[in-house]
């Protein structure tokens, strides 16, 4: 196996990914963003984007690897865990547009990423996921305010 690739963290993403794929398809008026604020729109998508690969891409030197015995576990199962969440909650909320819907669906994606990062030592990812989880947060819950 490759050591620079973490073959979990992109199934995480590949799974998390299809339920917005899935909407994006069957839903042709697609998502209107409401909440127009530049740099919070541009801190999340790079927190966003840098997630995703640092997810998976393993720099060295930005890595210290898990900082106790069963990390790996954990992380496995933690993941796992808020993987299914959030694919349930897209099951649950799909017809819904409110508050709890937005919070929902931005808190455990940014519990993930937070979570990947601390529990791996993936000290790239943990920083992408600090910009990422509070724009992400912001942004689902003022577009769900501005209805």
């Amino acid at each position: 196996m490759n050591k620079n690739l973490n073959y979990w963290g992109l199934i995480f993403i590949i799974v998390i990914l299809i339920p917005n794929i899935v909407f994006t398809i069957t839903c042709k008026d697609g998502f209107e963003n409401r909440y127009q604020n530049k740099l919070v729109e541009s801190l999340e998508q790079i927190g966003r984007f840098g997630c995703f690969f640092s997810m998976f891409l393993i720099i060295p030197f930005m890595n210290s690897g898990y900082w106790f015995k069963q990390g790996e576990t954990v992380y496995l199962v933690l993941g796992v865990i808020l993987v299914v969440l959030y694919c349930l909650g897209w099951i649950v909320f799909w017809k819904e547009d409110s508050i709890r819907k937005s919070l929902y669906l931005s808190i455990i994606p940014s519990l993930l990423f937070i979570e990947s990062g601390i529990i791996s030592g993936n000290i790239l990812l943990l920083i992408f996921a600090v910009i990422f989880a509070p724009c992400h947060i912001l942004i689902s819950y003022m577009n769900a305010v501005l209805i």
